[in-house]
This record gives C-alpha cells, sequence and structure tokens, in this order.
C-alpha cells in the first residue's frame, strides 16, 4: 500500500486506514516527503511513481485522499509505464472538480475547478476507472459535486463530512473491504 494524503494534508490523516491495513498485513508506505501535498498534481505524481521504482514495488494498491485520489488516478494513467501499481482505493476525492473551488485563492485548490484542463484530461483516461473504487461521503461540503467515478467501483457511505470517511469505524472497514474483501469479512467475525 502506498498512502497518499490531500491538499493541506500530512500521511497523518490517512494513519487510522493505515494502521487497520498494517494490522491486517499489508506493507503499508507513507510518504513523509510530499509534506502538505501543496504540489502540482503531476509533480507530486512524479515523486510517488520514483519512490514505487527505487523501491521496486509490484502490485502496488494506491489509497488516497481527496487530492490524492486525482494523483492515483494521474498514477494509474500516465505515470505507470510498467504496470507496477494495481489498482486504487480513493476516498472523498473530486474526480469532477468541485465548484467551491473557484472561490480558492491558491492555486493549490483552484486546480479543483469544474473543468479544470488537468481534471478533464484525467477525466477521458476512463479505461482506469475499473481499477478504482470509490468511497466518499453522500454528503460532502468540499466535494459537492460527490465522487462518483463512472466505471469505478463506488461505495457511498452514509456520513457527512470530507474527512469523515478517514476517522470513522465506516470508513476505514469500507478502505479496508476495498483492499481485502475476504480479510475484511473474516476480521469481522
Amino acid at each position: 500500500m502506498v498512502l497518499i494524503p490531500g491538499v493541506y494534508e500530512s500521511w497523518n490523516y490517512l494513519r487510522a486506514v493505515g494502521d487497520r491495513l498494517s494490522a491486517s498485513g499489508h506493507p503499508v508506505l507513507a510518504l513523509p516527503s510530499l509534506r502538505f501535498n501543496t504540489g502540482p498534481i503531476p509533480d507530486t505524481a512524479a515523486e510517488v511513481w520514483r519512490e514505487i521504482v527505487s523501491r521496486d514495488l509490484h502490485g502496488v494498491i494506491l489509497v488516497a485522499h481527496s487530492k490524492g485520489g486525482i494523483i492515483g488516478k494521474h498514477l494509474l494513467a500516465i505515470d505507470d509505464t510498467e504496470q507496477r501499481i494495481d489498482r486504487m482505493v480513493a476516498i472523498a476525492a473530486p474526480f469532477g472538480g468541485s465548484r467551491m473551488a473557484r472561490f480558492m485563492p491558491n492555486p493549490a485548490l483552484r486546480v479543483f475547478r469544474v473543468g479544470d484542463p488537468l481534471l478533464t484530461a484525467l477525466a477521458a483516461e476512463s479505461e482506469v476507472n475499473a481499477r478504482i473504487t470509490s468511497i466518499y461521503p453522500l454528503v460532502d461540503p468540499h466535494v459537492p459535486e460527490g465522487s462518483r467515478l463512472d466505471g469505478a467501483v463506488n461505495v457511498p457511505l452514509r456520513m457527512a463530512g470530507h474527512f469523515g470517511p478517514l476517522f470513522d469505524e465506516r470508513g476505514i472497514r469500507a478502505v479496508a473491504e476495498a483492499v481485502d474483501p475476504r480479510g475484511a469479512a473474516e476480521s469481522e467475525r
């Protein structure tokens, strides 16, 4: 597993999810070098890709929150020229953008505008959607449009809040089940 946080988030935002996956026997890689993930999406995807290659990882599952999901889709569609990444579990990712982004003065947030050229280009890369599980709250004030992704496995959660799935047991369980459906079911017995 490679953890990819959202904008203004360190990997610690994914700690509860990472701890659950690690306790289930999955190796989990956090990338402190991403810091608070404010860099451009293509640059950050390239940085994650370099880590995957330098560590000679194969069969990688990306676990990503918000902007991390966009970085993950970039990795699946563009960067992964060696088929090292198996799939991604995205949590509250703004695949279609967010109408709230147009009000943001910071370029790190404006990139999430509905119709942004990068988001539009990534949306056209729909063949990778079959390798994505999108987990999202039914009400997300940061991404009012929602995180449903055509062609992906979509897992809406009956909760509100952009960060809720990261800290609520229902969200953590949904991620564990997406990563390993059999293992998650066995651990609940």
